[in-house]
């Protein structure tokens, strides 16, 4: 569209085509030609693709970098995000989207704290936060108004006018030591400035970037219900010395639609994993994938892990190479080696603050929410966050040997013997009869360690190196050390109230009522006031 009076622009059949494929679509044509020959030539024999080089040189470089007015994380400041699209490619979109969950990218127009960008990417974000989107209403996981947690489905945001809480609960669902609870939304195609989305600067111009930035996250929740809880989260991990995602609030205009209040996050991508400290390959895992040793080929990899950076120089061979350890390891090589493949301290304050946060959905939750950090000089991986979306949603009086499971207690279900909004009565904990429709594979239903910390097994699917981690009596003083040290940082010493009322502040300067805002922290201050009280009084945390 026009930045000035919001006409349509047509776009021809060829702008719809990735820039990288229409400068080089020659190349393209003759590798297709290529390996047509070769399948014709050699029948099925297998040929398994290895990188050989050495090189730390990171292969896609950003040739274009749009500076803008203000800082885009800059939390001191009103930041405002304007998307215009054609309404056709919108309609197609969700229709393929209904179809079979595909979530391709379409071109819109950006205009972000007033700089005009044309032709972005935007695609929408998530997995079981879209399951509303695909017609799942029929009351089970999924279903209704949100339905299961997973790449979306936040917790402990701010409260609705009633709708998507349980009956007695207080809004936002901190009350009685049971955290933050889940939200849950009502998404509709009707509402495109309430979805997730995630804005790709450089998806039809090769090499653009904005202030550094490729990839911009708008996360589940507008408005009232705004995730404080995942702001916060970050804001915690921030002073720690581990990476954390910047983020911001924003308004968000799309089309003639209302503005919407958002939180906007900064995404894993290879600018984010160029700044990890040192010189690192970093791979993000899928949320389909599995932490599985596959054997020595590494295409068998890729629907588990995305390298982000360093792409052509460096290979998937680290990872295979940790998971056959950490499979066919005994107990005793575990212990005794560990230290040879993982940055052990480092490890360590990542399981904490995972339990500390009360997070459900880390590197052994439905969402499998985590980053492996390969550092080329030390030869050690370490594992790095992201997606807080569930954080402080668990049982507030937890302590760092208990797990936690969605919205409840520890060990799985409820605290007071609950059940989230959607789940059927019956079902088991873990759902390990039928996974919801739209979960990713490897989702809820394994008998390993859930998200948040838990050291004897969990609902959720599990990942086997946090699970030896902590059963391992050999990590029990790395890990205590490392729980004292954060439980002092994020909340002894009143860091977590002082960010909270900081939050609020901003959300409240970017346009959510100051009413809202004043409920929906409050509600997540009872819950950080719950866990500090309840950690204090632990003697494993205080000594």
């Amino acid at each position: 569209m026009s930045p000035v009076d919001g006409t349509p622009r047509g776009r021809r059949l060829r702008d719809r085509i990735p820039v990288r494929l229409r400068h080089h679509w020659k190349p393209a044509g003759a590798l297709c030609a290529g390996l047509a020959v070769m399948l014709y030539a050699f029948g099925d024999a297998r040929v398994s693709p290895y990188v050989t080089s050495a090189s730390r040189v990171e292969a896609d470089t950003i040739t274009d970098d749009v500076r803008g007015t203000v800082g885009l994380y800059d939390t001191s400041v009103k930041h405002s995000v304007q998307l215009e699209y054609q309404q056709t490619d919108f309609d197609k979109m969700m229709k393929e989207f209904k179809k079979d969950g595909t979530k391709d990218s379409i071109p819109a127009d950006l205009t972000i704290d007033g700089v005009f960008l044309s032709d972005v990417g935007i695609r929408l974000k998530g997995n079981s936060t879209l399951m509303s989107l695909r017609g799942n209403r029929g009351g089970g996981p999924g279903g209704g108004r949100g339905g299961m947690p997973g790449d979306g489905t936040p917790a402990g945001g701010m409260p609705t006018d009633g709708t998507g809480q349980r009956d007695g609960q207080a809004p936002g669902g901190a009350g009685g030591g049971r955290g933050g609870g889940m939200t849950q939304y009502n998404l509709s195609a009707d509402k495109p400035e309430e979805l997730p989305w995630l804005i790709k600067i450089d998806e039809y111009v090769e090499g653009r970037a904005y202030q550094g930035e490729r990839e911009i996250s708008l996360r589940p929740g507008s408005n009232a219900q705004v995730p404080l809880n995942e702001a916060l989260a970050l804001a915690l991990i921030d002073g720690t010395g581990e990476p954390a995602e910047r983020y911001g609030f924003t308004t968000l205009k799309v089309n003639n639609r209302p503005t919407a209040v958002r939180l906007m996050v900064e995404n894993p991508d290879t600018e984010y994993a160029d700044a990890v400290g040192g010189e690192s390959v970093v791979y993000k895992a899928r949320a389909g994938g599995t932490f599985d040793y596959q054997g020595d080929d590494p295409s068998k990899y890729e629907t588990s892990f995305r390298q982000l950076n360093k792409v052509g120089s460096q290979d998937l061979e680290p990872v295979m190479k940790l998971t056959e350890w950490v499979e066919k390891s005994s107990d005793e090589e575990f212990a005794a080696d560990l230290g040879r493949y993982v940055d052990v301290d480092s490890f360590a304050h990542y399981v904490a603050t995972q339990n500390l946060l009360m997070n459900f959905d880390d590197m052994a939750g439905p969402g499998k929410n985590y980053l492996l950090g390969y550092d080329l000089n030390s030869k050690k991986f370490s594992v790095l966050g992201w997606d807080y979306n569930l954080t402080f949603s668990g049982d507030a009086t937890a302590g760092p040997d208990d797990r936690m499971s969605m919205g409840g207690g520890p060990g799985g279900g409820q605290g007071g013997g609950e059940r989230p909004e959607g789940v059927p009565e019956g079902m088991p904990d873990g759902f390990p009869e039928g996974v919801p429709e739209g979960m990713p594979e490897g989702g809820p239903g394994g008998d390993g360690d859930d998200a948040a910390g838990g050291r004897r097994g969990g609902m959720m699917s599990g990942h086997a190196l946090k699970e030896r981690f902590l059963e391992l009596d050999a990590f029990d003083a790395v890990y205590q050390a490392a729980y004292r040290d954060l439980y002092e940082k994020f909340y002894a010493s009143g860091k977590a109230v002082k960010a909270l009322d900081g939050l609020a502040e901003q959300a409240t300067r970017a346009g959510v009522p100051a009413k809202d805002v004043e409920t929906a922290a409050g509600t997540l201050r009872t819950t950080v006031t719950e866990r500090t009280a309840a950690l204090a009084k632990n003697k494993e945390v205080t000594g």
